[in-house]
């Protein structure tokens, strides 16, 4: 690589590392403990989201979700991967384009095309929810997008490389990250997907947005939900490493706890499919409980806990989406409390090790 394209890719990580002026926050005294509630089903079909995990707090106000690279992914390069097993499934029912009995015009829009970044908004024939939700972007305001899908543009071998690292499905309120492929591939897969705001529950659990807002400039997204209440989300950085997001839940919003009943109000859900540990987008769990002490486990032995810190994702290369990312979600703070800078990838945590793209 040239001394030229070298500092264009670092100049243009940085841009997407570097948090605004003013942004950069101090420790928190006492992080936020969030309760993780398991809520996984078992399946056999290795496209249904049968895992759910969902967090709540009454105290949130902050937090950050990451997508990183799954640890073994440095040990498998080159290996080959039996495709997945669809004998078990029922498209019908599983998929998210299930007919509702509306017809749209399919269509793929260019919303915004930066130097660095670009906005897409994609409409299919058929969705599983015919729910519209208005998206402004740069004084245009656009309706009846499915998916949202946001790209980097950075140097790659003499030219310049657009990758998708983020979608959003505005109707169902589902969202999915990936950092930028390793450094030994050319390519790398969605896995798990997450949700953000108040989760019902309309045939599997959503969030009903009413409309986002979007500050290209800024890689903000702004979220005013049905419920109420709004959230602003950032994309802080996009590299090899990973891929981040700083939450922020504005005024108006109060996230509910885990009914005692077992509903699965919350203000996050990780939502997943495991079939078996070789075989899911994500089969264990680590987190860190109050005083920071690291435990894991699997996704089937996990049933509630107490976490300043949670990491869905897999320590055995799976069969399925092998080089998925894992999510992380982190940095849980109140309303008072500042976000931690980002911080390199925790020695101490067992899905870290060899971390790929390093």
């Amino acid at each position: 690589m040239t001394t030229l394209r070298f500092l264009a890719l670092a100049a243009i990580i940085a841009t997407f590392h570097a948090l605004a002026p003013g942004a950069v926050r101090s420790a928190s005294a006492a992080p936020v403990l969030v309760e993780v509630r398991n809520f996984t089903t078992p399946t056999q079909c290795t496209e249904e989201d049968n895992v759910s995990f969902v967090m709540s707090s009454p105290a949130i106000q902050r937090f950050r979700v990451e997508a990183l690279h799954p640890p073994y992914l440095d040990k498998v390069r080159g290996s080959r991967f039996p495709p997945p097993d669809f004998s078990n499934c029922d498209f019908d029912e599983n998929t998210p384009r299930t007919d509702p009995g509306r017809r749209f015009a399919p269509r793929k829009v260019r919303i915004y095309d930066g130097p660095d970044f670009a906005i897409e908004g994609n409409t299919y024939e058929t969705f599983w929810r015919s729910q519209s939700v208005p998206v402004a972007v740069g004084g245009s305001v656009y309706d009846e997008f499915h998916l949202l899908q946001f790209y980097v543009k950075y140097p790659y071998a003499g030219k310049l490389r657009e990758t998708q690292v983020l979608v959003l499905y505005p109707p169902d309120g589902y969202w999915r990250a990936k950092p930028l492929p390793a450094t030994h591939a050319s390519s790398n897969a969605y896995g798990s997907s997450f949700l953000i705001g108040p989760i019902t529950e309309a045939g599997r659990p959503v969030v009903e947005i009413a409309d986002i807002d979007i500050d290209p400039k800024g890689r903000t997204i702004r979220l005013r939900f049905i419920a109420g209440g709004e959230a602003s989300v950032r994309l802080i950085e996009v590299s090899r490493e990973r891929t981040a997001l700083d939450v922020e839940f504005k005024p108006g919003y109060r996230p509910a706890s885990v009914s005692a009943a077992g509903g699965m109000s919350g203000f996050a859900m990780l939502r997943s499919m495991y079939v078996a540990e070789d075989n899911a987008d994500m089969s264990r769990v680590e987190w860190r409980d109050a005083a920071g002490r690291p435990h894991h486990t699997s996704v089937a032995d996990t049933a509630v806990l107490q976490a300043r810190s949670v990491r869905f994702g897999r320590v055995v290369p799976s069969r399925h989406n092998p080089d998925a990312p894992d999510i992380r979600f982190d940095a849980f703070d109140g309303p008072l409390a500042p976000l931690d800078p980002l911080e390199p990838l925790d020695p101490l945590d067992p899905l870290s090790q060899g971390s790929a793209g390093q």
